[in-house]
């Protein structure tokens, strides 16, 4: 196999196993924790991510990837830049978690937030050594150690749960899950002089970073947003319904984009360097993508309540309605994973950013206003703004590929014909649980058949470009097992 598609595979690999880990835990934790419980410790995972995520950049996973000739004096400089903020940032938190907690009016989150900051002195450690990793596509290593890390996070959080630390189980499985991992990576990484003060190459860290960590800071805020709107205006159980929410909605993330992501980048850059078109690489990456999402989704809206029903509980159904609006909200994402890695590989990061400043700030005025109604209506608002935010970003995307709207929809029209096939046999299983024929277990188990056999369909009727490359796959896969088992080669 090529390094691209065994990096995809490895990716996936290690993808699936903790999206595994993710439902179990997930489906023990709904039961074990309220929705005011989980609630409050999404509100201490959101302050956490974007305090995180506003210096990581700077010497982070994108600037050592995309570095044309990394030296070592780059990897120090970068490593020391992210950790001489990232430790007096921790301290900060912890300092001031007291002041944060009469913010939310909420005293719970003082321990949580002061243990929460212990993961400041652990992530810039392997923050590095997996830039490192993805940079030279050893996904191997960084697959094993991943799956290591989210299964003692998962064992702890559950333990904990079932121990009644309520809401401080997921946050201490949190902070074990990152410190396995750390140590995971380093027992891999041998070299440690890279951890050594450096600042030789400062000036070109946070050059890079100044964009990079701008455009991070503001997508994870705007993502995080909602929560921390709700918790400040409404309530910590309105965080958790739309918490959980968006972790069934982020599902396809979870199953496809995170397992394309990490490879994205690299490949964008090295198609770059060896003078490919990246117009046409990335107006096929968008319909491949597309005919994969947009079923996905639509698939979720409609099943939505079987699922959650099934999978958390009878107590979080009030989730429902929420699914369904950000399912539809969300097609409009069908290129996002795509936009960063082209910036940075045509050499316009800028670009990102400014795209950013002008769809982020609007759309989080939108949602504050929609907070003070309810959580529906902070789940409708991304109706208004996902489009929004997508537009801007084809715009800029185009200047630098150039291609116009009719080149996007010839390469989104055959996607949108398969998704409509497909969300016919969905909508029949759908229907069928809501009149009682079959029980909600029977149907949900049924409804992935039925509608995969309803996509193929519609994959052969449009003549997919996806057909072709799934078809391609099969007998990459039959020519590796063919010779080790019995099976006719026809057949194959």
């Amino acid at each position: 196999m090529t390094s691209v598609p065994r990096s995809i595979l490895l990716s996936a690999v290690e993808r699936y196993g903790s999206l595994l880990l993710f439902f179990v835990a997930t489906a023990v934790l709904s039961r074990l924790l309220s929705p005011t419980e989980y609630g409050t410790y999404a509100v201490v995972n959101a302050l956490i991510t974007v305090i995180m995520t506003s210096f990581q950049e700077f010497g982070g996973a994108t600037y050592l990837i995309q570095k044309h000739e990394l030296g070592r004096s780059n990897i120090r400089s970068a490593f020391t830049v992210v950790f001489g903020i990232s430790a007096p940032v921790g301290l900060l938190l912890y300092l001031s978690a007291g002041a944060l907690s009469r913010f939310f009016v909420q005293d719970s989150l003082t321990h949580a937030i002061e243990v929460s900051a212990l993961n400041f002195l652990i992530l810039p450690v392997s923050g590095t050594i997996l830039a490192l990793f993805r940079r030279d596509m050893e996904f191997g290593k960084i697959t094993i150690s991943n799956l290591v890390a989210n299964l003692a996070g998962s064992l702890t959080s559950i333990g904990l749960a079932m121990a009644h630390f309520s809401y401080m189980a997921p946050v201490w499985g949190v902070v074990v899950g990152n410190a396995v991992l750390t140590i995971m990576l380093l027992k891999w990484y041998r070299d440690w002089s890279v951890f050594r003060p450096s600042l030789v190459e400062c000036r070109d860290v946070i050059g890079f970073g100044l964009y990079s960590g701008g455009v991070s800071i503001i997508n994870v805020f705007y993502n995080l947003a909602p929560q921390l709107f709700l918790a400040r205006i409404l309530d910590f159980t309105s965080v958790g319904l739309y918490s959980r929410a968006t972790s069934l909605t982020a599902m396809f993330d979870r199953l496809v984009t995170q397992v394309l992501s990490p490879v994205i980048m690299p490949a964008f850059a090295a198609q770059r360097k060896a003078g490919l078109d990246l117009r046409a690489v990335y107006l096929e990456s968008v319909q491949l993508l597309s005919a994969v999402q947009w079923p996905f989704l639509i698939f979720v809206a409609l099943m939505a309540q079987p699922i959650i029903l099934i999978w958390l509980g009878p107590n979080w159904l009030e989730v429902v309605p929420l699914v369904r609006i950000l399912c539809i909200a969300n097609l409009a994402l069908f290129a996002a994973c795509l936009s960063y890695p082209v910036f940075v590989a045509v050499g316009r990061v800028r670009d990102a950013l400014v795209s950013s400043f002008i769809s982020l700030p609007p759309s989080l005025l939108v949602v504050f206003c929609a907070a003070f109604i309810g959580v529906e209506a902070v789940a409708a608002a991304a109706l208004l703004t996902l489009p929004f935010q997508t537009a801007v970003a084809m715009y800029f995307v185009g200047r630098r590929l150039d291609f116009g709207l009719s080149d996007l929809a010839h390469a989104l029209f055959k996607s949108a014909v398969v998704t409509v096939v497909a969300a016919g046999g969905t909508a029949l299983c759908a229907a069928l649980i809501e009149m009682g024929v079959v029980k909600p277990l029977v149907g949900l188990l049924a409804a992935p058949c039925v509608a995969a056999l309803c996509w193929w369909l519609g994959l052969v009727m449009t003549k997919h470009p996806l057909l072709r490359q799934l078809q391609h796959a099969a007998g990459g896969v039959a020519g590796i097992i063919g010779p080790r088992l019995p099976l006719r080669r026809s057949v194959l």
